[in-house]
């Protein structure tokens, strides 16, 4: 099939509120030098020395547009000089509304990038004010025109539910506006408070004012009606997509195959192993330099979990887990294998147990992590070594 490689961009010029990855204000930093060290934990992968042809590329941070047009292209063009591109099929590039400027949208389209996913979270302007966004909503129209006259044409738009001071009238209006934009895809997450955040701190504090839980089930139904009404269908928990432009890279995770990771905190999974590289951005690029390498974290993935996590992640998409092709690359019956985990899900509703076939309910799609819990360390460890 071909492998799949992540790219990590830090820097951001504005942190917003809700944000956990790793990331860095722009000004002051090294950012030539962070590029440069980029390249060479490029060329000394294994994907560059073996030529292994590459199936998606994705660049996600931070921001990457916090990149000059300069910059952008020589990170490009060092991934066609270092990687086989020859089967490529996806190139994404996450990009902030106020960079969206034509130099760097002519950069990326110059060099093959074919899907932008922009991160546009709400078109309410006070909301954006409360979460840390500095875009407008009349910017995110420029920057969507701006890539159409560059020629993009898989455009995706990241929105949030479940924000501070967020009402369903208020979702509904961004959804309808997002809409309107007709991008052939949306992303649409569940506010999560993560550590290390502003919102974590008012939270402690008490002064975050969350929507009730009555409404973030009225703001996902919503999404899953409207979204369906015009032509988006939902391939996974957050994602809907006109036919064919699912996002090939994050179906590699859902799928549980590999990718690498490069980048400062990025993160890779490679040969039933999964890493991590080093998060503070000049001790990134002193490891880079002096060994090739910044990896800090490894996980060597046991059978028990490779099992249970190829469950929990298929069971986000919304086809569900075919279980006739899990047996057949996995070796196991799934029926038998969480026989009681299953049987557990399809008692509270959670699951639908087909012939051919283990999904989600409606009532899981709203419950996923309930549903995903059961199958967390629920195999010994010892029977599958």
């Amino acid at each position: 099939m071909g492998d799949s490689i992540y790219i990590h961009i830090p820097f951001c010029e504005h942190i917003c509120h809700y944000c956990d990855f790793n990331k860095v204000f722009l000004e002051n930093q090294p950012v030539d030098a962070y590029v440069d060290a980029l390249i060479k934990e490029v060329q000394r992968s294994p994907q560059a020395r073996e030529q292994r042809p590459i199936r998606t590329i994705y660049i996600g941070g931070g921001t990457p547009t916090a990149l000059t047009a300069k910059q952008l292209e020589t990170l490009c063009q060092a991934l066609h000089k270092e990687l086989n591109l020859s089967a490529l099929i996806e190139w994404s590039v996450e990009v902030n509304p106020d960079s969206a400027t034509a130099d760097r949208l002519n950069v990326m389209k110059r060099f093959g990038v074919n899907r932008l996913s922009l991160g546009v979270q709400t078109f309410s302007q006070p909301i954006l004010t409360e979460i840390g966004r500095t875009h407008s909503p009349e910017g995110v129209h420029e920057a969507i025109q701006k890539a159409r006259e560059s020629g993009f044409t898989n455009l995706s738009v990241d929105l949030m539910l479940g924000l501070p001071n967020q009402s369903v009238a208020d979702f509904k209006e961004s959804l309808e506006k997002a809409l309107e934009l007709d991008v052939e895809h949306i992303s649409a997450y569940m506010l999560k408070v993560e550590k290390q955040t502003v919102f974590y701190n008012r939270k402690k504090k008490g002064t975050l004012s969350l929507p009730p839980e009555e409404d973030d089930v009225a703001m996902y139904d919503l999404l899953t009606e409207m979204t369906k009404a015009h032509g988006l269908y939902q391939y996974e928990l957050s994602n809907f997509g006109k036919p064919g432009y699912e996002s090939q890279h994050n179906l590699v995770y859902w799928n549980n195959l590999s990718y690498a990771g490069f980048g400062a905190g990025a993160s890779g999974y490679e040969g039933r192993v999964r890493y991590q590289n080093i998060n503070p951005i000049q001790k990134y690029i002193d490891a880079i330099n002096q060994n090739g390498s910044a990896h800090y974290r490894r996980h060597d993935v046991s059978t028990a979990e490779y099992l249970e996590e190829a469950v929990f992640l298929g069971l986000r998409k919304r086809a569900g887990i075919k279980k006739a092709d899990f047996k057949e690359r996995y070796g196991f019956d799934l029926d038998q294998l969480f026989k009681d985990e299953i049987a557990s899900g399809v008692k509270k509703g959670l699951l639908k147990d087909g012939e051919t076939t283990l999904a989600l309910t409606e009532e899981g799609l709203l419950l996923a992590n309930e549903a995903f819990e059961l199958f967390v360390a629920s195999l010994d460890e010892t029977l599958y070594s």
